[in-house]
């Protein structure tokens, strides 16, 4: 989640040489663990350094960063703190902190870190974008401008800015400058779904209801699994009476997020509509589950259940809504009309009294906020904070304009951009965890992999996986107590090889690499036929590889060998052990996969689809391997058989693949 910040802002925090080799040794692995994601460990091995050495800045400084990407605001507020405290001209420290005070809400001291950063590093991009947000937070919109026209010179190619100017343009009623800042993004990245979305905006905002849903198509085709964006295209289908496009935009963004209020409301209105009265009546159902106090959700079911003959609910639900506004006289007018199909004519007289002498008053000047109809403007949406019972049958809208929505938690540093990333799928792992996937694609398997979980000769079960997890506390307090019980356990027994495994599996999990790999080491000199060693220490030089590029110098443009201190000698070392494997295991899918990966990386393009296709061979499924065969295919020119491979990739449940082939199915029109 905080890499790409992460990789900036390593180069600016050195490593004290003059630290002792044990605190340098615990900061590099805690700085590895927050670097892959394992935040809860990582703040266990900053502590260990604060403790020794309190005077240190660094050490406060990660710690607030893992702080931050546990929503500890707080706590990161003051780790970042301490840092400036012992080192006050670190300008990562000032966006970091600022990043903490804006998720409290406290945007002034936000502004105020943002300033002081800039006197260290004025063309900073991440804290102009994240100043100009806070401005507009303030409503200070003259100020947010001037940010991101200084922001503009900086970096006249940077998209974002021309479409925070644009949301600033809208709230300050200057659609024109809106729409050139939104065209000019689209101009400058056609391929980013945000460009497109926020002049769609624009248009829905203008009535140009037509060109807003071409864009909103644009904004599709480019971030498929955007619930939003479908939302905002039914509307602009409804406002052209196209009531099944609308009904199909909210059945894909409810299947992408099934919980979204406003999808259910609006799918329900128009499932009314057209006459699909029990589906209507399943989405206020659910509106109501998730908000029992929606007046209006309870009357539009209250009418359905009329509808479908069931008297008493509707009576139940008209009831409701009666008792919470007691002047809404259409309430009165359905429920006296259901109370009298079922007899209740008693019931049904007092009724139409309550209505009769609420028009008799209106007639006699006798002013109640009788609330008799359905409002006589043209509007056809209401906001979602109305509460005015006229409004029950217009479509919902979000209270927060699009931009506020879009922005709300776009700071720099906080997440990755949105846009997909065009890298291959990571390698494969053996490891006892792996994230949660509510649609999982497969389950990885490999026979011998489930005899060793089957003779349980290490402590979890082990898994083959390329979606790692990063620990909970609990799960960290336990493996470094199991590195203690392997370590009595390999003192006892020093020729087991799956103990000494178990070991380097416990150090690994706990980030602490090097000593995972002289744990394989051991295991393979006591077994030099045992695979899954070979193929985790293939794994873990990789990883230690990534990191040691990602330390020496960030530059995306940097080859192997050159600035980043990383050789392809060392490449090779990964791909000896991966060739280990398949000696060993010609048949483990996994070893060819993560070899194609590494020789993608030494840029042998050709020989990484050998390797794929083996792989590919193995196990037809393997959406990875299409995902990554289709990357080398496209770096080779080969555009066609490359989107072959990421339309089975995004068959396969890799759905980040449509975006990358409607990306270059563009480029070749």
């Amino acid at each position: 989640m905080i890499k790409r910040l992460l990789y900036t802002l390593l180069i600016y925090i050195p490593v004290l040489a003059s630290a002792q080799i044990n605190t340098d040794r615990v900061m590099a692995i805690g700085r590895n663990a927050l670097y892959f994601e394992d935040y809860v460990l990582s703040i266990q091995y900053f502590n260990q350094v604060i403790n020794a050495k309190p005077y240190l800045a660094e050490p406060y400084f990660y710690r607030g960063l893992a702080k931050i990407n546990l929503d500890d605001f707080q706590g990161a507020e003051s780790d970042c703190s301490e840092a400036i405290e012992r080192n006050p001209f670190v300008t990562s420290a000032y966006q970091v902190r600022g990043l903490a005070r804006i998720q409290q809400n406290n945007y002034a001291g936000a502004i105020a870190d943002y300033i002081k950063a800039l006197e260290y590093d004025p063309e900073n991009i991440g804290v102009w974008h994240n100043m100009a947000l806070c401005r507009i937070r303030q409503e200070d919109y003259a100020g947010a401008k001037n940010d991101l026209d200084r922001l503009i010179v900086i970096s006249p190619r940077y998209t974002k800015a021309y479409l925070m100017r644009g949301e600033v343009d809208l709230k300050q009623k200057d659609t024109l400058a809106a729409e050139k800042d939104f065209g000019k993004a689209i101009e400058i990245d056609r391929y980013d779904a945000d460009t497109w979305a926020s002049r769609a905006i624009l248009r829905l905002q203008q009535e140009r209801y037509k060109e807003a849903e071409g864009d909103f198509d644009q904004a599709i085709r480019l971030s498929v699994r955007n619930a939003g964006v479908y939302i905002n295209r039914a509307l602009a289908r409804y406002h052209q009476k196209n009531l099944r496009g609308a009904m199909s935009d909210y059945d894909i963004a409810l299947d992408i997020d099934p919980n979204n209020f406003i999808g259910h409301y609006n799918r329900g209105l128009l499932r009314a509509q057209v006459g699909d009265d029990n589906r209507a009546i399943e989405d206020f159902n659910f509106v109501i589950e998730m908000e029992p106090d929606n007046m209006m959700a309870i009357f539009n079911r209250g009418l359905l259940l009329d509808q479908t003959g069931d008297y008493k609910g509707a009576i139940r639900d008209y009831s409701t809504v009666i008792d919470e506004y007691p002047n809404f006289l259409l309430g009165y007018q359905y429920r006296a009309q259901a109370r009298r199909k079922l007899g209740d004519l008693k019931g049904a007289d007092a009724d139409e009294f309550k209505v009769l002498k609420a028009q008799l008053d209106k007639q006699n000047g006798v002013t109640q906020n009788n609330q008799t109809a359905d409002n006589t403007d043209n509007d056809k949406t209401r906001k979602k904070s109305d509460k005015n019972m006229n409004n029950y049958r217009k479509i919902v809208v979000a209270d927060n304009e699009e931009g506020e929505e879009k922005y709300k938690s776009s700071y720099r540093g906080r997440v990755q951009d949105k846009n997909v990333n065009i890298v291959p799928q990571p390698m494969f792992v053996l490891t006892y965890y792996e994230k949660h996937d509510d649609v999982k694609r497969q389950v990885n398997y490999y026979k011998y992999i489930e005899t060793i979980n089957a003779e349980k000769v290490l402590p979890g079960r082990l898994l083959i996986t390329n979606e790692e997890t990063s620990l909970t506390e609990e799960q960290v307090k336990k493996h470094f107590a199991s590195i203690d019980e392997q370590s009595a356990a390999i003192v006892a027994h020093p020729d087991d090889v799956n103990k000494r495994f178990a070991r380097s599996l416990d150090f690994y999990l706990v980030q602490d690499l090097s000593s995972a790999i002289e744990d394989l080491n051991q295991a393979i000199l006591i077994a030099d036929d045992f695979f899954p060693a070979y193929f985790n220490r293939a794994l873990i030089r990789y990883k230690q590889l990534e990191y040691q590029k990602m330390e020496k110098e960030y530059d995306t443009k940097a080859n192997i060998g050159e600035s980043t201190g990383v050789k392809a000698m060392d490449y090779e070392m990964v791909k000896h052990d991966l060739d280990k494997v398949i000696e060993l295991a010609p048949d483990f899918v996994y070893a060819y996969y993560n070899r194609g990966n590494v020789l993608a990386v030494l840029k042998d393009y050709r020989a990484a689809i050998v390797d794929y296709d083996r792989a590919i061979q193995l196990d037809p499924k393997l959406a990875d391997a299409y995902f990554n065969r289709g990357l080398t295919h496209i770096f080779l020119g080969n555009n066609k058989q490359g989107i072959q491979d990421l339309s089975k990739a995004g068959e396969l449940g890799l759905f980040s693949a449509y975006n990358i082939i409607k990306r270059f199915t563009e480029r070749n029109e």
